[in-house]
């Protein structure tokens, strides 16, 4: 299964305390909730390439699966990240205490991400 394609946000489940979790300040928070971000991933064998835009803000992460990487935070800052994939459809990385879990069925794409006890769940559709 191929995650190639775009994807567009629907819905998702706690998004203003994880960020809150994360250091986003409130002002970028309130911005970024009532965005439907899009979300372009090129999948190449082990290599992704991934690009999310939220408005103006566009982040840019490319990682080959079982390399660590630097990739770009929400905040802007950058971490060292290690995804590994179980299966051919679901994604499991972890950068700065963050343990993000991507897993793809069909059309839609829902990421899990967890810091310490708040999760936050992001469902989006391909386009």
């Amino acid at each position: 299964m191929s995650f190639t394609g775009k994807y567009q946000l629907q819905s998702q489940e706690n998004f203003e305390p994880f960020m809150k979790a994360l250091g986003l300040p409130d002002e970028q928070i309130q911005k970024g909730k009532d965005l439907k971000s899009i979300t372009e991933i090129v999948q190449d064998g082990q290599h992704f390439k991934v690009t999310v835009t939220t408005g103006s803000k566009v982040i840019h992460n490319e990682f080959t699966v079982g390399q660590e990487y630097d990739m770009e935070l929400m905040t802007g800052e950058k971490a060292r990240a290690l995804v590994q994939m179980e299966g051919d459809n679901k994604l499991i990385g972890t950068a700065k205490g963050v343990r993000s879990v991507t897993e793809l069925n069909g059309d839609t794409i829902v990421n899990t991400m967890t810091l310490g006890d708040i999760t936050c769940k992001r469902i989006s559709k391909r386009i």
